[in-house]
């Protein structure tokens, strides 16, 4: 009886996404530890999120203590969506937890703010009401 081939798949097929993850460790290389890790974490972020950043945008993912006086957190930016962390892109924290911003975001909300607030048009006054006159 003959022996069956076997098929001609090389081991780079077998491992091409890990050819993803090297290039990523390249460009980080040049930064420190510890920001190369915080980008390495909101690449995770964003990947098992997946579709649902949508959903969260503006909400805290994860707060961490990165000594005892510096608190770390990952967030979603309510205006452009991305995976951000307060250290490396600025935070704008809602009190409501609803409407988070990265620092680039607040920053083009506040210089557009006044000049909104210049265009929008007065509310109008309301007369005083006037009281009924008792029926006698």
């Amino acid at each position: 009886m003959g022996r069956t081939r076997k098929s001609k798949t090389s081991k780079r097929d077998r491992y091409a996404g890990f050819g993803d993850m090297a290039d990523e460790a390249d460009e980080d290389a040049d930064l420190p530890k510890d920001e190369a890790g915080r980008r390495k974490i909101k690449r995770q972020y964003a990947e098992l999120l997946g579709i649902r950043i949508e959903k969260l945008r503006g909400r805290i993912l994860n707060r961490e203590r990165i000594n005892k006086t510096i608190e770390g957190i990952y967030f979603i930016c309510a205006n452009c969506m991305k995976v951000c962390h307060s250290l490396d892109d600025g935070l704008t924290e809602d009190p409501e937890n609803q409407n988070n911003l990265c620092g680039a975001c607040s920053k083009a909300r506040s210089a557009s703010a006044p000049v909104a607030a210049a265009h929008r048009p007065a509310a109008p006054e309301r007369p005083a009401r006037r009281k009924r006159a008792a029926a006698s």
